[in-house]
């Protein structure tokens, strides 16, 4: 009969006691810090490529086909991997550690960031053009009457109207992507998996530590759900609110002017 070891749970489970181990509290600022900038990365990344496979330019439309094809069709793991030992192996880049004040940013955090946030362009690439692509055409051809240019009107018309599409689902990709960063420990990236495999190397109490580290990244997820819950609702208001005026007018304007 297995004895579950709830001091060893409750050690590494109890903030107070939990963060006094700089293999958790440094792991989970890590995890949320990696996500964040990866997640950003991913959506520079992701609108070059969607407006790239939407250019008239033949080059520009294959080099965006050709790197969302290969990032969505090959393994995450792979890719990080590949990144990481594959490039430093052949001598092209070996990501050395940065130091930025008391703060040591090592090469397996700057690679494994990269990875993820490229990996997330390509599926971000898809999000942005469904995005834009939902947009009524006219829209783009009105800017165009006023004298804007293309890029002009992407930007100033289409893009913000894209975005109350595009916003959702980039909640739900940054929902994924904090539980993705735990690949990051086959690079040995000091993320919070990373951690708890450490410590779990010197007291060997996996059944423990792993449902530990599992709650640590529920509750990352679920603080976020509520965030992205509170997005989502106010671009609904907001919506309500753009929708209000015209269909006020629709309903009084005529008898409003049959009135005077």
């Amino acid at each position: 009969m297995y004895h579950f070891d709830w001091i060893t749970f409750w050690n590494y489970i109890w903030p107070p006691s939990a963060f006094q181990n700089p293999l958790i509290r440094n792991g989970l600022i890590a995890t949320i810090l990696v996500s964040i900038i990866a997640q950003a990365l991913g959506v520079i990344l992701g609108l070059i490529a969607a407006l790239g496979k939407m250019s008239k330019l033949a080059a520009f439309r294959w080099l965006s086909e050709i790197y969302v094809w290969y990032f969505r069709g090959t393994p995450l793991l792979v890719q990080m991997s590949l990144l990481f030992f594959g490039l430093g192996v052949t001598h092209i880049y070996n990501f050395p550690d940065i130091v930025v004040g008391a703060i040591t940013i090592t090469g397996a955090i700057q690679a494994g960031t990269l990875a993820l946030g490229i990996n997330e362009g390509a599926y971000m690439a898809e999000i942005v053009r469904a995005g834009i692509e939902s947009i009524d055409p006219g829209q783009m051809e009105a800017a165009k009457s006023l004298g804007m240019t293309s890029g002009l009107a992407m930007q100033r018309i289409v893009l913000p109207q894209a975005a109350k599409v595009i916003i959702p689902p980039l909640g739900n990709e940054f929902n994924n992507m904090m539980k993705t960063t735990s690949l990051m420990e086959v690079i040995s990236a000091g993320e919070l998996f990373f951690g708890f495999n450490q410590i779990n190397a010197r007291v060997f109490k996996p059944f423990e530590l792993y449902i530990a580290a599992s709650l640590y990244y529920l509750v990352l997820t679920t603080i976020w759900s509520f965030v992205q819950a509170r997005i989502e609702s106010g671009l609904g208001e907001r919506k309500g609110l753009e929708r209000g005026p015209g269909m006020m007018q629709r309903l009084f304007g005529s008898s409003g002017e049959g009135a005077h």
